[in-house]
């Protein structure tokens, strides 16, 4: 049920937007462009699948202190993956220059390293255009695609065999096990990164029954993931620091933590409110990232004791995309 109420405070008139009951700040996320690869993990049944494809995107929250942030996109039914088993597709996002070296190291650390792994590129469209620099300095528009599986293939020490599966370039490389099979290339694109809401409520256990269900509805998804734990982040961040501006670039969102709201002035958190969670989350476009908040969102406020929906945005310190919670709600 969406609704709507007006108060004077100081004398001048408020809209407070609702959505079943729970204020929604009239805000915005406040997003920012990044760089996408969707591998697809499979293996010999899903429980390995979920094993490998969970190893490749750890330690993978955000790029603030990790080399990428990664996470699960969708289950692959084996009838519909290149070697007829099941799969876990999985997104890596990072900065162009990142991207390569944390896909060639989390493919061969974690799935190579893997029983009965295998992995394509699962990306589903063309690679974008970025440009490229020559050694002479000059820039050309060139595709973003990634040779991992052509590089991967010197582990195979000589004994490697390039081949074809599916309609796709495959090289097999001998492993005690048997045989890991890797596409030879991976495509990029640009994503969207940093899509974002808060959800406050009146303790620590009803908040994050409603973060646990914004996540699940938001995962169902394709082409979009939430890399902190389980979706959800307890620690969310702002740019910059009040104190340690030297050396720190982000640091605690001091006026979204309730133990702080009766110190630090212009607290954000109302005072029937005593645990804020922020899901965080990237896709592979805006619309996704819109259609991720709204899904997201409607699942939060079902739950009882939630007492506010808000967002981050930082005055376009963070990206030039705004995801405006009125807009995706159709308030």
């Amino acid at each position: 049920m969406r609704n709507s109420n007006r108060f004077t405070y100081f004398g001048v008139d408020i809209l407070v937007l609702q959505l079943n009951g729970v204020d929604i700040d009239d805000t915005y996320a406040e997003a920012f462009d990044i760089w996408c690869v969707r591998p697809l993990i499979t293996a010999i049944d899903e429980d390995w699948a979920v094993i490998i494809a969970s190893t490749f995107s750890g330690f993978a929250v955000s790029t603030i202190a990790c080399d990428c942030e990664a996470g699960f996109d969708s289950i692959v039914p084996k009838s519909d993956t290149p070697d007829g088993r099941p799969g876990i597709a999985v997104m890596l996002c990072s900065k162009r220059a990142n991207l390569g070296k944390a896909l060639m190291n989390r493919m061969g650390q974690c799935v190579l390293t893997a029983p009965t792994s295998a992995a394509f590129d699962w990306l589903g469209m063309e690679a974008d255009i970025y440009q490229k620099k020559q050694k002479d300095g000059t820039k050309v528009p060139a595709p973003a695609v990634f040779n991992t599986g052509g590089m991967l293939r010197y582990f195979g020490d000589g004994f490697e065999k390039k081949d074809t599966l599916a309609g796709r370039t495959i090289w097999k490389i001998p492993v005690m096990e048997g045989e890991f099979i890797i596409e030879e290339k991976f495509k990029a694109k640009k994503g969207i990164a940093g899509g974002n809401f808060f959800i406050m409520g009146d303790n620590a256990g009803n908040t994050l029954k409603a973060a646990k269900a914004a996540a699940d509805e938001m995962i169902k998804i394709k082409g979009v993931i939430a890399s902190f734990p389980g979706g959800v982040c307890r620690s969310g961040s702002k740019t910059g620091s009040l104190k340690y501006s030297k050396f720190l670039h982000a640091s605690t969102n001091h006026l979204f933590c309730p133990t702080l709201k009766g110190e630090v002035e212009g607290s954000s958190v109302p005072s029937d409110v005593n645990c804020v969670l922020e899901l965080v989350f990237n896709g592979l476009s805006l619309d996704l990232l819109k259609e991720a908040t709204a899904a997201g969102i409607k699942a939060a406020v079902k739950v009882p004791g939630i007492k506010k929906i808000s967002a981050g945005n930082y005055g376009g310190k963070l990206g030039k995309h705004n995801i405006h919670l009125k807009e995706v709600l159709g308030l």
